[in-house]
């Protein structure tokens, strides 16, 4: 038979090849334990993985089905415990790694065999079984690490893929279906997609397996186009919104203005006429209620001063103290719609923030621009007293959808790093700081 003439890969060829197809993804995810916890469940998944191997195939060809879904089941669970993500992330990426596994273990025994078809599977202590060795730890090394700077490429390092059912259920059908497919000839030979010989049907397994991987891999790649497209929508509207609420707030602030001046004209034209004492203590308290309206705040540069009119409204309405001390000089370099996008989403995160905080004395609000030698540097503070957790720098999004949010503190980022400048985040004693360093232009 053929299996004769040419064994299959050893049992422990597949478990080690499984165990690396899982550590490919596992290092792009945020782990779920620190210190010695990760790296100690990683080492202790390796004897486990090839043990299961082992152990279905010294079972009953019966037990074939139960031995791949147990091992399936056992990738499944590495990936789980090793990394932050979620069950369908972790299944979507089991279906990925098997098929990896399958494809990087039989186009090396492929090509092992293909050099040394009379000793497939040398006696232990033979030079041709340390041949085998050394060829398997080149071939595994080189493929597994070529498959982790592709995937590196492909899949958004440290961040939640957020896979959606149907996408799960993708990569499930084609996973099942390469391995289907790449081991029909093990079984039967009566179909038109089986081989009849020894190296087709080696040929059409490894071919199988690349081609199935080269679907799933497609597959992610379409996904980050699509996520991408949505991103760039998302962006673009809120830049949209940004600039909407620029105008809006420079007309609201226009017609304010007008009505103060009018209304003074009103309270002069009234006092000016015979009134009693009381009535003109009523008229001045009115004007003092009133005072303070038209001279707004002024930094020097009108589109700011808009926007921080606009916010400190809305910060007395939330009964937010929101200190400024800003240059508005030092960023007239600045376009419109970035200046906005900046000042805007950071003083809007900053007041929702503020919002949450119970106590009204500590709804705080600082934001100061001011210039040193050849830099401007922009600061924005507020008091919080949630928990802040932090991916890759920037702050995770508290809103229940984290697929549909977070893009303000994005969208912040891409105006800095457009203007050659840095923009680092953290929270000390309560205080979640946003600091913008911009070289002067």
């Amino acid at each position: 038979m053929i299996l004769q003439a040419l064994p299959d890969i050893p049992r422990w060829y597949t478990g080690l090849a499984e165990w690396s197809a899982a550590l490919v993804y596992i290092l792009l995810l945020r782990p779920r334990f620190t210190g010695w916890k990760r790296p100690t469940l990683i080492a202790a998944a390796l004897p486990a993985l090839i043990g299961i191997q082992v152990f279905m195939g010294s079972l009953p060809l019966s037990f074939w089905t139960i031995g791949m879904a147990t091992a399936v089941l056992s990738i499944f669970g590495f990936i789980y415990l090793s990394s932050e993500t979620t069950a369908k992330d972790a299944g979507y990426l089991t279906a990925r790694a098997f098929v990896l596994a399958e494809l990087v273990a039989s186009l090396q025994w492929q090509l092992w065999v293909h050099w040394l078809p009379e000793h497939p599977t040398p006696a232990l202590g033979t030079m041709a079984f340390t041949a085998s060795i050394g060829f398997l730890a080149v071939a595994y090394s080189a493929g597994f690490t070529s498959a982790y700077f592709a995937e590196k490429r492909n899949i958004p390092r440290g961040q939640t893929l957020a896979i959606e059912g149907h996408s799960l259920v993708t990569a499930l059908a084609i996973a099942l279906g390469t391995f289907l497919v790449s081991n029909l000839s093990f079984i039967t030979t009566a179909t038109p997609f089986s081989g009849r010989t020894a190296i087709d049907i080696f040929y059409i397994r490894t071919l199988v397996d690349l081609a199935g991987y080269v679907a799933l891999y497609t597959q992610q790649s379409h996904l980050n186009q699509v996520n991408n497209a949505v991103a760039l929508a998302e962006t673009q509207a809120i830049m949209r919104a940004q600039r909407d609420q620029y105008l809006q707030s420079k007309r609201n602030i226009g017609e304010l203005n007008r009505i103060h001046h009018d209304l003074k004209h009103y309270v002069a034209a009234i006092r000016d006429e015979d009134s009693a004492a009381l009535r003109s203590t009523y008229l001045s308290h009115i004007e003092d209620s009133i005072t303070g309206y038209e001279s707004q705040i002024e930094t020097g540069n009108s589109v700011l001063d808009i926007i921080l009119n606009s916010k400190m409204e809305r910060c007395l309405r939330e009964d937010i103290a929101m200190t400024i001390v800003v240059d508005g000089t030092s960023v007239e370099f600045m376009d419109v719609l970035p200046l906005s996008s900046l000042f805007g989403n950071a003083l809007d995160n900053a007041i929702d923030a503020c919002r949450k905080v119970e106590d009204k004395e500590k709804r705080l609000i600082k934001v100061s621009v001011y210039t040193k030698m050849d830099f401007v540097l922009i600061r924005f503070e507020n008091y919080t007293d949630a928990n802040v957790a932090f991916v890759e720098g920037l702050p995770q999004t508290t809103k229940r959808n984290k697929t549909r949010h977070g893009y303000g503190v994005l969208n912040m980022r891409n105006v800095v790093e457009n203007y050659n400048g840095s923009m680092t985040i953290d929270v000390e004693e309560n205080w979640f700081t946003v600091r913008i360093l911009l070289p002067r232009q």
